[in-house]
């Protein structure tokens, strides 16, 4: 066989092709249905001024001032207008959620892999046989989490499409990554501290459901409803426990090129100005709304990686 082949969970062999294409898939699939949704998030979490739920505001005070920082300019405008006003920055998002999706749910299971043939018994002594699967599993996630950040650049560019465009305005690709190609990393270390623990729950909290709630074994393939169900439980951990890290990293991320602020600042004006609920802004949204957008896409590369790989068996 050739050499992008890996094993599988069952003992097959999985090709490359199958990962690439079903994460590809599952990640253009995603950005069509779910980048307006991403957009209001990353809006609702730069929010530092407007004060959309407080004591004596009414539910239309509370809704409009919500409107007015997601649609931004085009909170005046009609309907069609406001909607499109959620798309900006298309082009870096198509770049960084297909090449993410690919890296992250086509390469953890390579690592997995890796660890459980050169380590799976010390996994094994460690957390107990049913266990050692779970934490093989949230430890590739975590370490493919951590190696994110060479994507960082696109995630930067299409958080400031979305969050702050003025600084972004009649400057092309190149001349971006030519005059701020070191900008395009700010925030990396803060990135990965994100990523790290975020990954690892969404990847353990995947297989422990599948080990504790479906009852699954190594050698068992999930149903298409096992999957969803997992995917879920993984989804909505990695959102919780990386929520006040994901804030910091992108309020870092959407400051202007000439006007940077550390993370250690952020973090000590947001506990003074706006108390420690700041480090949950957009939680509600994302758990509602984002949440599915992770469910969906983790769930379709798991269900497409096995049926194309059924196919080119």
């Amino acid at each position: 066989m050739a050499p992008h082949v890996h094993s599988s969970r069952d003992g097959k062999k999985v090709s490359g092709t199958a990962r690439f294409v079903g994460a590809a898939t599952s990640g253009a699939l995603e950005l069509i249905c779910f980048h307006p949704v991403d957009t209001i998030a990353k809006r609702l979490m730069s929010n530092q001024s407007v004060k959309v739920f407080g004591p004596g505001m009414s539910f239309a005070q509370s809704t409009d001032a919500a409107s007015k920082i997601i649609f931004r300019d085009a909170y005046s405008k009609p309907a069609g207008a406001r909607y499109l006003s959620l798309f900006p920055g298309l082009g870096f998002a198509a770049g960084y959620k297909v090449l993410q999706r690919v890296y992250k749910f086509g390469g953890q299971p390579i690592v997995k892999d890796y660890i459980k043939s050169n380590h799976g018994e010390t996994f094994k002594r460690v957390f107990g046989e049913k266990s050692a699967r779970t934490w093989m599993e949230a430890t590739a996630g975590s370490l493919v989490g951590i190696g994110e950040i060479v994507l960082l650049p696109l995630d930067v560019l299409k958080i400031k499409s979305q969050t702050n465009p003025e600084s972004l305005k009649g400057r092309g690709i190149v001349d971006l990554f030519v005059k701020n190609g070191r900008d395009l990393y700010r925030g990396a270390g803060w990135t990965a501290a994100r990523n790290a623990p975020g990954s690892f729950a969404l990847f353990g909290g995947n297989q422990m459901a599948k080990t504790y709630l479906c009852g699954l074994k190594d050698d068992e393939k999930p149903t298409f409803l096992q999957l969803s169900l997992s995917s879920m439980v993984g989804s909505i951990a990695s959102i919780v426990v990386a929520a006040p890290l994901d804030v910091v990293k992108t309020r870092i991320q959407n400051r202007p090129f000439d006007s940077p602020e550390s993370g250690y600042t952020i973090i000590k004006n947001m506990v003074r100005n706006e108390g420690m609920g700041a480090f949950f802004k957009g939680l509600g949204p994302k758990v509602l709304v984002v949440g599915p957008k992770l469910i969906f896409s983790f769930t379709v590369a798991q269900y497409l990686i096995a049926k194309i790989h059924e196919t080119l068996d």
